[in-house]
């Protein structure tokens, strides 16, 4: 059955992980009055051992409809992906049920948006729909294997 997109808002992404945009007021002025400042605004975790770790990441962009054919999480840290394009894009996930993904959801990023996925989420690959498809991308950087990926047969249809 496809999953149709749907807005990305915090209540519906929350179990999840955290919206990151500037939505609403800034929760501090700072810089003398020159700068909103909203403030820790992603629940990070870098697990026993880890670090906060930025890379930079360049991915094909996709059109929707597209199939989702693999999904994978991260069980010793959190994932925030930030663009560094205002283009909007996709963000697929999914609730843990019993140790592998449940039904999946598809969130349609507004421009400006980007996402802190928790630690143990299902989650997609990163999926731009716009060229070049750059994000800086903050995550754990330590030993221990930090990625479990489910390829997911058949692939399920994702629609605009």
């Amino acid at each position: 059955m496809p999953v149709k997109t749907e807005p990305l808002t915090p209540a519906a992404f929350a179990p999840f992980g955290d919206v990151l945009d500037c939505a609403g007021d800034p929760d501090r002025i700072i810089n003398a009055g020159l700068c909103g400042r909203w403030h820790d605004r992603a629940r990070l975790d870098f697990g026993p051992g880890g670090r906060a770790g930025i890379s930079l990441f360049r991915s094909q962009a996709r059109a929707l409809p597209c199939a989702c054919d693999l999904v994978e999480r991260h069980p010793l840290g959190s994932q925030a992906f930030i663009p560094m394009t205002p283009d909007p894009f996709l963000v697929i996930v999914a609730p843990d049920a019993d140790g592998r993904p449940g039904a999946l959801r598809a969130f349609l990023t507004a421009a400006g948006q980007g996402i802190n996925l928790l630690r143990n989420t299902w989650h997609g690959v990163l999926t731009p729909l716009s060229a070049p498809g750059l994000f800086a991308v903050i995550d754990r950087i330590g030993p221990g294997q930090n990625l479990e990926e489910y390829p997911l047969a058949p692939p399920v249809r994702i629609r605009g």
